[in-house]
């Protein structure tokens, strides 16, 4: 075993892990700003069906994306473990709402496969790896490829 592989085997990538439904997902937490309970939305007039609305975090009005809706799953009422998930993608701060926020965890990069063509009826171009842990799977998100261009730069105007 040579030396970059041993590095790929120790090296611990760090997720925060949420459900949408009954499948489980992650992201890397260099990428999450915060994780914050439901609040009111505002409807935006026009926005892609995707979009909740905004919110005003301290001063800052963030585009609200409900991944339930992005991933075609059926919609689902708030609760009291609806969560939102603050995130910087491409200099865009967006709030992502998802079911439940479960843990933050850190795996072996060697535990991660490369995506199949569709997951839990996620086009996995959204997918970066499938992480495989003792007794489930974890689906790791590529937030970059989440938002396409014309949906970064519609956010961006609101």
């Amino acid at each position: 075993m040579d030396l970059s592989q041993r590095k790929q085997e120790d090296e611990l990538l760090q997720l925060v892990t949420f459900s949408i439904g009954e499948e489980e997902f992650g992201v890397n937490i260099l990428k999450v700003q915060e994780i914050i309970r439901t609040m009111e939305i505002t409807r935006v007039p026009r926005a892609p069906e995707f979009v909740e609305g905004v919110i005003n975090l301290r001063g800052k009005v963030i585009p609200i994306i409900d991944l339930r809706r992005r991933f075609g799953l059926a919609p689902k009422a708030h609760d009291k473990n609806t969560r939102i998930i603050v995130i910087e993608i491409n200099n865009i701060i967006v709030g992502f709402v998802v079911d439940a926020v479960s843990e933050v965890l850190r795996i072996p990069a060697s535990t991660v496969e490369p995506p199949p063509p569709v997951v839990a009826g996620v086009d996995s171009d959204y997918i970066s790896g499938v992480g495989k842990l003792q007794d489930r799977l974890l689906i790791m998100l590529d937030l970059d490829k989440l938002l396409s261009n014309d949906d970064m730069e519609m956010l961006g105007g609101i």
